[in-house]
């Protein structure tokens, strides 16, 4: 049952973001449907005012 498409995969950027691509859902805190994606970047630095998504703050 090991079907490559279906698979997420998450690479990460030095002194970057979270790559994370395949189809998934992302939920905020309380449950709610941010997006249904099949590419995004996630904040790992936690200076985006776009969390859980970067918005390029790492690198300033």
């Amino acid at each position: 049952m090991n079907n490559n498409s279906n698979r997420t995969k998450i690479t990460v950027i030095e002194n970057g973001p979270l790559i994370v691509e395949g189809y998934f859902n992302i939920k905020g805190v309380n449950g709610e449907l941010l997006s249904e994606v099949d590419k995004t970047f996630l904040c790992r630095c936690g200076k985006s005012s776009k969390k859980p998504y970067c918005d390029g703050s790492h690198s300033k």
